[in-house]
């Protein structure tokens, strides 16, 4: 059971560590980068997923070998959809419950696919939902 992709997905978290800790252990996500303090980037399937603490994004000025990047930020909740296959998803369920993860809704999809939605410490809304849910 894994998570098979997000492309690039940005999430504004007050506190990195539990929330690097939520994305590596819980979702077994790879941590491929990090600035303490500032950011913390995960692998997910051909993606990655992009953590930031809102105050240092949005104030604090960060460099590529010595090219700008601009400061962006947000407050309140993100939104984040996972893909998986439709095999996987009670699965999923039963792991985040095991986890102490509470499942704040289930969806099937009048048009095909299935979602299922929680939220990390962060209070970011996630979802880990199958490819039919997008296709037509």
């Amino acid at each position: 059971m894994k998570l098979h992709g997000v492309l690039e997905s940005v999430l504004y978290c007050d506190d990195l560590e539990s929330n690097e800790q939520f994305y590596s252990d819980v979702l077994g996500l790879e941590r491929i980068a990090a600035r303490e303090g500032r950011h913390v980037f995960f692998r997910c399937g051909n993606g990655v997923v992009l953590l930031f603490d809102p105050e240092q994004a949005s104030m604090v000025p960060a460099e590529v070998d010595g090219t700008p990047i601009p400061l962006h930020g947000s407050k309140g909740a993100g939104h984040l959809a996972f893909r998986a296959i439709l095999a996987e998803i009670d699965a999923w369920r039963d792991y985040l419950a095991e986890k102490g993860v509470e499942i704040e809704s289930e969806v099937t999809w009048p048009g095909g696919g299935r979602s299922i939605y929680f939220r990390d410490p962060a209070g970011n809304s996630l979802e880990i939902a199958t490819s039919e849910l997008w296709e037509s």
